[in-house]
């Protein structure tokens, strides 16, 4: 029996137990990946952020919890953060504390406009994750066809539009969307003509 309830073999299974746990529970998955979001992992790339041109935004809508549409065509002039999420997704998860940040800073200013597309198709469901989360980023539920060119299924997918509607980022995965340079880019898109 001692032989069997060694050091060894205690460590090998709590570390056996962690990695199934990581492998098979979304929210530990999520808090790993969060963990490394916070140490520096996952930064996104705005150094190579190109304006590609999209066609007329108009006809792209969202509808909020209440059923008010918007349009992304009718927020030409404004700089749009446009992140595809679900509640079941580990890196979508991950990402939210570095969004809220990002939301945070800039959820007074006019000329920035957040748009978090439930990607669930349950809207009531998205909410009660942001409000058991104590975030306050207003979710949105995709209310017409979205072009390929923005959204291809990957979840998460962040879009950022800058005033003239051209997508200056585009990007399939988490990210840590608080961290300073990302804030800076924002900053500099709201700024610029």
């Amino acid at each position: 029996m001692r032989k069997i309830l060694n050091v060894k073999n205690i460590v090998n299974t709590v570390l056996v137990a962690l990695f199934m746990a990581v492998i098979f529970v979304p929210s530990a998955k999520a808090m790993v990946l969060e963990g490394l979001m916070k140490v520096g992992f996952f930064a996104p790339d705005t150094s190579s952020a190109d304006n590609h041109p999209v066609r007329d935004l108009s006809g792209i809508l969202f509808r909020d919890a209440r059923g008010k549409i918007t349009d992304l065509g009718d927020l030409k002039g404004k700089v749009i953060f446009l992140n595809f999420w679900a509640t079941w997704c580990p890196p979508c998860i991950a990402e939210m504390p570095g969004v809220n940040k990002l939301y945070e800073k800039y959820k007074n200013d006019s000329n920035v406009v957040f748009i978090l597309a439930d990607a669930d198709g349950d809207l009531a469901k998205s909410q009660k994750f942001m409000g058991r989360k104590k975030f306050s980023l207003p979710v949105y539920a995709v209310a017409s066809e979205v072009p390929e060119v923005l959204f291809q299924g990957s979840l998460p997918t962040t879009i950022v539009f800058d005033k003239l509607g051209r997508i200056v980022y585009n990007e399939a995965g988490a990210a840590n969307y608080g961290n300073q340079k990302f804030i800076e880019f924002i900053h500099r898109l709201k700024t610029t003509n």
